[in-house]
């Protein structure tokens, strides 16, 4: 057998030990690199851009930061806690002044423990006949409603506190949806349809001089004049869709704008008769003659 030069011999014997340096080599940069490499964020940990702006750092954000914003609960000067949407009284405004600040609220008295919500509010910044009584019976017969059939009453009573010093008082004004020519407001008693109550605050605690609306749409007769499902939402905003078109009785032109107020009325059906709910938005209206 032939003998190989002692070099080659050398370099055969080495080679199994360059393979193993090898492969620790190449095993020491796997473990490095699997170190190294982020673990992906877990369904509780989501990144967002710190202060830096477009480009900067990231942080991870707490899990709590996932949560749905609290609805809260505001507390008035008094105290009290306003949910679901009220908010505490409001202080300057023009043309109404919030039956809240003295002890009133925006939702009229049926029993002791149910209403209906004032969810309509003439400012007094509109044209000063419709203003009075007699101005509003007039005005109203514009936009489609009128006295009750034959003057008579039906139905109860209800009264108001419009925080104006007058406490609690009965409605002065029923408007009813004008059928013409049938049978005018005596066939809404029959039929149903849209209706309203009215008080004007004048009180020497609050003489804005402002009508307050409690607008809803009823059922017929025979279902004893029950509140339509949506009922108050529905007669406050067919009320404010004819008042802000272009209308007219007897040679008079009225045209009105509406501003829509949250945080006067809480949401929801608690308080409200008949357990309606409503959305709590009132419309404050501004008639101008035109």
């Amino acid at each position: 057998m032939a003998l190989l030069p002692v070099q080659t011999a050398r370099r055969i014997h080495a080679g199994p030990r360059l393979v193993a340096l090898a492969a620790v080599l190449v095993l020491g940069v796997f473990a490095t690199l699997a170190v190294a490499a982020p673990s992906p964020p877990s369904a509780l940990q989501h990144i967002a851009p710190d202060s830096d702006g477009p480009g900067g750092s990231q942080v991870p954000l707490s899990p709590h930061a996932l949560k749905a914003p609290s609805k809260g609960k505001h507390k008035g000067k008094d105290g009290r806690e306003y949910e679901n949407g009220e908010l505490p009284p409001v202080e300057g405004t023009v043309g109404w002044v919030d039956p809240r600040l003295n002890g009133g609220r925006l939702i009229d008295y049926v029993t002791k423990k149910v209403g209906e919500p004032l969810n309509v509010i003439i400012s007094s910044l509109s044209d000063p006949y419709i203003l009075s009584e007699s101005g509003l019976h007039t005005y109203v017969k514009s936009i489609g409603f009128s006295e009750e059939c034959l003057g008579l009453h039906y139905g109860q009573i209800h009264d108001a506190d419009l925080g104006d010093g007058l406490g609690r008082k009965p409605e002065q004004f029923l408007g009813r949806q004008h059928y013409f020519p049938i049978m005018g407001t005596c066939w809404e008693s029959v039929r149903g349809g849209h209706h309203f109550r009215a008080w004007k605050q004048n009180g020497t605690d609050a003489n804005s001089g402002a009508w307050f609306l409690g607008a809803s749409e009823e059922m017929d007769s025979s279902k004893n004049h029950m509140i339509v499902e949506d009922g108050y939402n529905r007669g406050r905003d067919y009320i404010v869709d004819q008042v802000t078109q272009v209308t007219h009785w007897k040679g008079m032109w009225w045209k009105g704008e509406v501003e829509w107020r949250e945080g006067l009325l809480e949401r929801g059906e608690r308080g409200i008769n008949h357990g309606i709910e409503q959305d709590g938005r009132v419309a404050i209206l501004t008639i101008t003659r035109l």
